[in-house]
């Protein structure tokens, strides 16, 4: 009895480590079990930022204080648009997760692994080569060499080191949309204590000043991003790539990019709002062009760094839901989109007054302001300069808590309003392949909703909302690696299809031979959807039966 109950806190540990299955159990259970080590994840990476701020801003001169503060907003566009690329990219990920598609997992890392290299290549020609107009434009000139010439040191190293942080958080992207949010968390917690260590090291032994900073950054990150990338290679031989998981396509390219590139867009656009606020920040501290305080400055960038810390919470929890939705999405759980969807909102509703609170207290007397500047550095300007940023930022705090949770399950559910978006115009005379099923959930039970069953089908509804578009139905009753790669089932499945166009059903019968479907049968036009939509219905519920996906229809004939 005693060696079982002492194996229990062992057991619990060991939990830890599997990957979270987001397509089952009660919902903000689930959300809040994968969520959690994530939060705690970027928080770890907020201590990167706050151990350089704290130990420059407690060693270091003012000039130099306010270089680094200065520099902030510049690196964050750069890592900021790291971080959405990698969310986004996730998404195709989790998709492949939650179908159980190890395949499209594996071709998805190679995929990612290509465009994190060609993204690192761009990234860093392109912030060394403006590094110097963007200190112009935040009004960090020569004319005030010492503040210049710390700016310019620190963003030249992290600018430098940008691969180790852009590969960093596609490791820990790719983990988490597995399911896997602790082993990111285990490797960025000792990844940070290194980083305090070189800090120490870098800037307080060896007297390396502002560079020291950059330098600890980049070098804890680095050894980090290495050590997860050989843990999760180890850790989940599925991962471990194949010769033809580098066949990679156009196809699987632009679908990465699709989804990467506007979240990481998204996520720029604060950071340049931040510059932008950041060049009107240095003007207070300036008189005819010359530097005469650094009060602002140095007010400015503390309160931003707190706020940074206060916003992690909710922006882990908005991270979480992406892979959520994109592996129910993948499953086809579309009634678990919904209910995480609102639960997640009611979340960061309590995160967000329990995180503006906080903040709020340690604006009194401008008690952050002691973690990230010397005692002779807190004065009453920089203590008001500090609290009236946050003071305004915290009064729209939960609206932006909203914003992030609704965004990032918006990316990982991708858009169901795409038809209307393209326009019917857009679409006329083209051929689409309609995939789809009209499924409602209601009373525990996913079903056809009774408009679109029977009388018509969202087949037929389709041809009518695009009466000069090609529409065929096809493939809308197996899960979707099955859909592309038929041959990974050990006997041949028949793969159905119906429209009214004769011309558009031969393109996809070759398009279905093109994807290794050895039967195909044409069913006749767009009305035959009712029974192909049953199919998908009867579908759900052997998958709720039996637990397998990996199966389909054979017509023996």
């Amino acid at each position: 009895m005693e060696k079982s109950q002492n194996r229990k806190p062992f057991q619990a540990l060991r939990d830890l480590f599997h990957p979270v299955d987001l397509t089952h159990g009660t919902c903000w259970r689930t959300i809040l079990q994968f969520s959690l080590p994530v939060i705690l994840s970027y928080l770890l990476q907020q201590v990167y930022t706050i151990s350089d701020a704290a130990i420059v801003g407690q060693t270091l001169t003012a000039q130099e204080v306010a270089g680094v503060n200065d520099t902030t907003s510049l690196v964050f566009i750069f890592l900021q648009f790291a971080f959405g690329v990698s969310a986004g990219f996730c998404v195709i990920t989790s998709c492949c997760v939650g179908c159980r598609d190890q395949a499209g997992v594996r071709r998805s890392m190679a995929a990612q692994l290509v465009l994190s290299a060609g993204l690192t290549v761009l990234l860093t020609a392109l912030a060394l080569v403006l590094l110097d107009p963007m200190l112009a434009w935040i009004n960090v000139t020569p004319e005030n060499p010492e503040v210049y010439r710390a700016a310019y040191t620190y963003c030249g190293i992290i600018f430098a080191g940008i691969g180790a942080q852009l590969f960093y958080n596609f490791i820990c992207s790719f983990l988490r949309s597995m399911g896997d949010s602790v082993t990111p968390l285990l490797f960025l917690l000792g990844s940070t204590v290194l980083n305090v260590a070189l800090d120490l090291l870098f800037i307080l032994v060896l007297r390396w000043g502002v560079a020291g900073a950059a330098g600890a950054t980049v070098t804890a990150q680095l050894i980090s991003t290495v050590a997860c990338f050989a843990y999760a290679f180890s850790k989940y031989p599925d991962l471990r790539l194949h010769k033809e998981d580098w066949r990679i396509t156009g196809l699987d390219l632009k679908r990465h990019i699709v989804q990467g590139v506007p979240l990481g867009l998204q996520f720029s656009v604060l950071a340049i709002g931040i510059i932008v606020m950041q060049s009107v920040v240095v003007k207070f501290d300036m008189i005819d062009g010359q530097m005469v305080s650094h009060a602002a400055q140095n007010g400015f960038g503390a309160a931003n760094k707190l706020n940074s810390l206060i916003m992690t919470p909710v922006n882990g929890l908005g991270a979480a839901m992406t892979s959520f939705t994109a592996q129910n999405l993948g499953a086809g759980y579309t009634h678990r989109i919904r209910k995480g969807i609102l639960q997640s909102l009611v979340m960061a509703a309590i995160i967000g007054v329990c995180s503006v609170g906080l903040g709020l207290l340690l604006t009194i007397d401008g008690a952050y302001l002691h973690i990230f500047l010397s005692a002779d550095k807190v004065t009453a300007d920089t203590i008001r300069f500090g609290n009236h940023f946050l003071y305004v930022d915290f009064s729209m705090y939960l609206l932006l808590c909203f914003l992030f949770v609704v965004r990032n399950c918006v990316q990982g559910i991708h858009s169901l309003e795409a038809l209307n978006t393209a326009g019917k115009e857009n679409l006329n005379g083209k051929l689409l392949i309609d995939l789809a099923n009209p499924y409602i959930y209601k009373d525990g039970h996913i079903s056809l909703d009774s408009k679109w069953s029977g009388t018509t089908s969202l087949g037929e509804e389709a041809q009518k909302f695009l009466p000069d578009t090609k529409v065929v139905k096809t493939l809308n009753y197996l899960c979707n690696h099955l859909m592309v790669h038929p041959r990974q089932l050990p006997e041949a499945i028949t793969g159905f299809y119906c429209g009214n166009d004769a011309d558009a059903k031969a393109e996809v019968a070759v398009l279905l031979k093109d994807f290794g479907w050895e039967d195909t049968l044409d069913l006749g036009n767009i009305s035959m959807s009712r029974y192909t939509e049953m199919l998908g219905a009867f579908w759900v519920a052997a998958l709720s039966a039996t637990g397998n996906m990996d199966w389909g229809i054979k017509l023996v004939r």
